[in-house]
């Protein structure tokens, strides 16, 4: 099961009738793809990794975007995010994965070609570079998809629009290296598959307010883009 969601609320939000009418398709499939003993209720993944990045690092910041989901959409969550060894079926259980850290990402090659069926079969890798994992991050994508590679996403790609408006792209969240944010993205057969957002941080956005003591107009901007990126994810 790679796909595990409610419904969307797609009043107010300013939705355009195809964009409207592609989140319906997109749910569509998801309600007949469903075992009828599937649990309703979204949760999101932290992807275990070795080469000693803090793969568990984002546990919190991925709980308050799942309430913000659920606060804010009417698809309904478990705003505990799970765990998710790279190699293990359990990985299939969840349609979102979640990527995080601030040092080395190392996957082997029975965990790599894990995670290619993952994303093949309709699974989808949310990577936050919270600064330090670029590198390791690109490289090991590498090996997933050696005749895909990570292309950065136009500011009219769908992900910038479906829920909230976002027409510069991603928000800069935390400052790293005086660098603009980008989103980059890997497609598989013409489907987005992993999206990547590089010297923007979303995460640390997340996070509970007196952690980074960013202002709330800043974390709301980057919990209203994690949104768009999991409500594409579901619908795509």
């Amino acid at each position: 099961m790679v796909k595990n969601m409610r419904r969307i609320s797609l009043t107010g939000n300013g939705l355009q009738p195809i964009a409207i009418a592609l989140i319906c398709i997109g749910l569509a499939s998801f309600l007949f793809a469903q075992p009828a003993s599937s649990s309703s209720k979204l949760t999101i993944a932290l992807l275990k990794y070795d080469g000693g990045g803090d793969w568990y690092s984002g546990a919190a910041s991925v709980a308050n975007l799942l309430r913000f989901i659920g606060r804010n959409t009417n698809v309904a969550v478990q705003p505990t995010p799970a765990q998710a060894d790279a190699k293990g079926a359990e990985l299939f259980r969840y349609p979102v994965i979640y990527v995080n850290g601030h040092g080395n990402i190392f996957f082997s090659e029975q965990e790599a070609a894990n995670l290619r069926a993952y994303l093949s079969s309709g699974g989808f890798l949310f990577a936050n570079d919270d600064y330090g994992m670029d590198k390791s991050f690109r490289r090991e994508m590498r090996k997933i998809f050696p005749d895909e590679q990570l292309v950065e996403l136009p500011f009219n790609y769908p992900v910038y629009h479906i829920y909230y408006e976002f027409r510069n792209g991603l928000p800069k969240i935390h400052e790293h290296d005086k660098l603009p944010p980008q989103g980059f993205g890997l497609f598989h057969e013409g489907r987005l598959v992993v999206f990547y957002n590089y010297q923007c941080d979303l995460g640390d956005g997340w996070e509970d307010g007196d952690i980074h003591n960013d202002p709330p107009e800043k974390r709301r901007a980057a919990l209203e883009m994690g949104a768009n990126v999991i409500l594409h994810a579901l619908t795509d």
